[in-house]
């Protein structure tokens, strides 16, 4: 499942948990375990974004070593 599929997911089931009928300390367990889970998928996020800033660096850094100096 894709991470934005599941982060969807996961708002809707914190907007649809207070109007379930369940006991208020089964709730609160289940809050820390989606919170967790929101947690997990923001550093997802995190790592894939900062994988996509290192390649970025790397093409931009390729590129000025190709350009000359201007020393002929």
């Amino acid at each position: 499942m894709r991470k934005e599929r599941a982060l969807f997911i996961i708002g809707i089931w914190v907007a649809l948990l207070p109007q379930i009928g369940i006991f208020e300390s089964w709730r609160q367990v289940l809050y820390i375990i989606t919170g967790l889970a929101i947690i997990y998928i923001a550093y997802l996020f995190y790592t894939a974004a900062k994988a996509n800033l290192d390649k970025e660096d790397d093409r931009v850094k390729s590129f000025v070593d190709n350009i000359k100096s201007g020393e002929e």
